[in-house]
């Protein structure tokens, strides 16, 4: 009976305690050291005490470690920071190494008269926060713009010390993305949503945790590096040139034209296609572009090179393939040449037009002009007529 009654009780005090440890036990610090090593200190109902070696180990320094924000212990003993003061709080510690708290551990309160501060428990932590690791859950670092991105930041730090995991692009002080940590897991999921080219860099991700008394945020350093890069093609323009005779949106069959592809935007190893669309199917060609843009030849327009031309751009990058919208469609056809609808053959027959008019016009009126010149007056005939007869007449007045 008395056996079961002693069983009770330390049941109900330890039930106590752990009411404390959820209330009154709520922060650590240590002392006679600096902010990542000394003796450990609890916080027993606003008053600060040791706690006695009886059951601390390595786990239980680790605890305490990343409740700091310190990383991992590098020793645990206390003999290095000198004895301490005031009240013993706690007789023993188990942790499993798995708490987010000392206080979260299975401590027992000091109710006797075996430990003295001999007997405090130290640590010494490396003194930083793990350097998380950053992954990109996609298998390829080329995205298209309005894509979305996704990272997953892990760290060996357990998330439930953990509050928040931010994405950084280098070169920006403020994070892109800041994420809860999941106590459950051992990462966080990061996205960037609908990217465009602004956001193609370099990434990394950082993890805060609170540590201190009072306690106060601390970043871990930086994780690894992943680039990125945004694909953002811009729809080619196009034109055509042609011989000048040749009307508008036309070419005159057997003579030659040109398709030229235009963009502002240029990548490695990109190329032009041109897509011909004709009532019988489609065509189509390419020509890589050395620059923003590259000229298709045409050196003998036939009916089949009649229709509706569009250009695309399109290049691979990080093992992908990229294509822009297809370009305006370009209508062209191709016309038999007509000599007398040409307007050079029009020209030409006008010009010799003009020009016979213009001899025949003249010509007349030399002729009428050299006509008066010649024509002689009925005296001057007979005159003529009389001197050439070796005699004169001479005209008799009659009365």
């Amino acid at each position: 009976m008395l056996r079961f009654l002693h069983i009770y009780l330390a049941g109900l005090l330890g039930a106590l305690w752990d009411g404390v440890a959820t209330s009154g036990l709520g922060t650590i610090r240590v002392v006679n050291g600096d902010h990542c090593s000394g003796i450990v200190e609890v916080n027993f109902h606003g008053q600060w005490g040791t706690v006695c070696d009886h059951g601390w180990d390595m786990r239980a320094a680790n605890v305490v470690c990343l409740e700091l924000g310190c990383g991992l212990a590098e020793f645990s003993h206390g003999a290095e920071f000198g004895l301490g003061s005031g009240r013993i709080v706690v007789n023993s510690v188990k942790c499993h190494g798995h708490e987010s708290s000392l206080v979260h551990c299975n401590l027992s309160p000091n109710k006797n008269s075996f430990c003295t501060h001999k007997n405090d428990v130290g640590v010494k932590c490396t003194g930083t926060l793990f350097e998380p690791r950053l992954a990109l859950l996609s298998p390829q670092s080329v995205f298209s713009s309005g894509e979305s991105v996704h990272f997953h930041c892990s760290s060996i730090m357990q998330l439930n010390r953990i509050s928040n995991v931010h994405l950084y692009k280098h070169g920006i002080a403020t994070p892109l993305v800041t994420q809860r940590a999941d106590p459950t897991q051992m990462g966080v999921d990061l996205t960037l949503s609908d990217v465009e080219t602004f956001y193609q860099g370099s990434y990394s991700c950082q993890y805060s945790v609170t540590r201190g008394y009072p306690p106060q945020q601390v970043s871990s350093s930086p994780s690894n590096t992943i680039n990125i890069t945004v694909v953002d093609l811009l729809t080619p323009q196009l034109w055509y040139n042609t011989s000048p005779e040749a009307p508008v949106a036309s070419v005159i069959k057997g003579q030659g034209f040109n398709i030229t592809c235009s963009t502002l935007q240029q990548y490695p190893g990109g190329s032009f296609q041109l897509r011909l669309v004709r009532s019988n199917g489609t065509v189509r060609q390419s020509l890589p572009a050395p620059s923003h843009y590259v000229t298709f030849t045409f050196s003998d327009a036939q009916s089949a090179n009649e229709g509706y031309y569009y250009c695309m751009y399109r290049v691979q990058l990080g093992g992908r393939t990229f294509v822009s919208r297809e370009s305006q469609p370009l209508p062209i056809a191709i016309r038999d040449s007509d000599p007398i609808l040409s307007p050079m053959v029009i020209s030409w027959l006008v010009s010799g037009v003009t020009f016979v008019v213009a001899i025949i016009i003249i010509l007349t009126v030399a002729k009428v002009v050299c006509n008066k010149e010649k024509k002689p007056s009925e005296l001057e005939r007979e005159t003529r007529t009389c001197v050439d007869n070796t005699y004169v007449a001479l005209s008799v007045n009659k009365l």
